[in-house]
């Protein structure tokens, strides 16, 4: 499985390529803003343009998801055709991302713009991440349309799963893959029991189907989500920084380390 790292910070997207586990970017528009008023905030002269090169030389053979901003799908092919035009010559590395559904509520009529969009950018050959996929048939519908990669939001169903039931949570806490049981039965959004169990469906589909398309697990939280990830089959976690941080943390490892440093024998270190 593919890790990338869901950050517009460059100094821990330099970190991580430092540590060589990742392979891959992606951001969104306030990740972006943040990280640039943060510097700007410092005394340091940049811009957002600059920025965003910055990352995509940092990432040179690696993909870098950009976010439109528009909702209509003329709105954001057009917006989708000018990111890629003015980014893609730095590296060859941009992905645009498209929403799904760009629509804000069920009464409105753009439902499939965003699917529109996916199939003209696609036809131009320029790589799209689906974002905001909260059913399999949307990631379905997306790699119908040409998408590279979907991202189904597993943290957010998870979210969902629990504020439906009243239970109080932290986003940071873990959720059963296999999903929570209560006296009414498993909790569930039409079926889909957790939000692995939203990655595991939408990995059988199209996998079964023999779409091309890759599923990219999003809105992981913390690092048990990122093996059951990994364990159904997922193409690719994009994970924070302190996800990233916390996965290769164990009581065992440090006291087992502690251990060996206190059984060296001077004379084997000294060979």
């Amino acid at each position: 499985m593919k890790i990338f790292i869901d950050s517009a910070d460059v100094d821990e997207i330099q970190q991580a390529y430092k540590w060589g586990v990742i392979d891959g970017v992606t951001t969104n528009p306030s990740l972006i803003k943040k990280a640039v008023d943060r510097r700007v905030g410092d005394g340091k002269k940049l811009d957002m343009k600059g920025y965003v090169a910055q990352i995509l030389e940092m990432s040179k053979g690696n993909p870098v998801s950009l976010e439109v901003t528009e909702r209509s799908a003329e709105g954001m092919i057009a917006q989708g055709k000018k990111l890629f035009e003015m980014f893609n010559p730095i590296a060859q590395n941009v992905n645009i991302k498209i929403p799904v559904n760009p629509a804000l509520a069920d009464d409105e009529a753009s439902h499939f713009d965003g699917i529109k969009a996916i199939r003209s950018l696609a036809e131009d050959n320029i790589p799209v991440n689906c974002t905001l996929v909260f059913t399999p048939e949307q990631a379905l519908l997306a790699a119908k349309a040409g998408a590279a990669f979907v991202s189904p939001f597993a943290g957010r169903v998870d979210d969902l799963l629990r504020k439906n039931a009243g239970m109080s949570f932290e986003k940071s806490d873990y959720y059963p893959a296999e999903g929570h049981d209560t006296e009414g039965g498993l909790l569930h959004d039409d079926g889909v029991l957790s939000g692995i169990d939203l990655v595991r469906q939408c990995v059988d589909i199209l996998d079964y189907y023999g779409f091309e398309t890759e599923v990219l697990a999003a809105s992981l939280r913390n690092p048990r989500q990122v093996r059951e990830a990994a364990l159904v089959g997922a193409d690719i976690a994009t994970l924070p920084f302190t996800v990233i941080q916390g996965m290769l943390k164990h009581v065992k490892t440090f006291e087992g380390m502690n251990s060996f440093m206190n059984d060296i024998v001077p004379e084997y270190a000294e060979l």
